[in-house]
């Protein structure tokens, strides 16, 4: 059988007669959709560190102020190309939510914060990560 995605191969009818109407919950529902909420959960939750200076201290240059909107700007550009980078991180975690911690980690050497990536996922588990973005993600899908 191929495994091109068609109507009559789908996983779901979702996926293959429905696509047309519900194709916009794929920015939800799928899995590049998950992976994004994870995204955007460990990054709120490391501004919301962050915003204790006596838990995180940004290195000289840098402040909350001046790092929150290239942050957010990881999870709201968030795109295919950089879901496979996830995927690509996972193949070798075999972890989902490792690979996104991995993932925001080279984010943040790109942007200079590398002193400050080992506060990506403190304190967390994995079922913090996925409880926390899969209500979010439903959220957002319905309003």
């Amino acid at each position: 059988m191929s495994s091109v995605l068609e109507q009559l191969t789908a996983v779901s009818p979702l996926d293959g007669r429905y696509w047309r109407a519900a194709g916009p919950l794929s920015e939800y529902s799928s899995e590049f959709g998950l992976i994004r909420y994870r995204v955007k959960v460990e990054i709120e939750y490391f501004l919301a560190l962050a915003a204790v200076p006596e838990v995180v201290r940004f290195p000289e240059g840098f402040s909350l102020a001046s790092t929150e909107q290239p942050l957010r700007d990881i999870y709201r550009g968030f795109t295919l190309e950089d879901a496979g980078k996830v995927k690509e991180i996972e193949r070798t975690t075999n972890h989902d939510v490792k690979a996104v911690e991995y993932f925001i980690k080279n984010k943040f050497d790109d942007l200079g914060l590398s002193e400050l990536k080992e506060w990506i996922h403190f304190g967390l588990t994995s079922q913090d990560i996925n409880n926390t973005a899969t209500p979010l993600m439903l959220y957002d899908m319905v309003s």
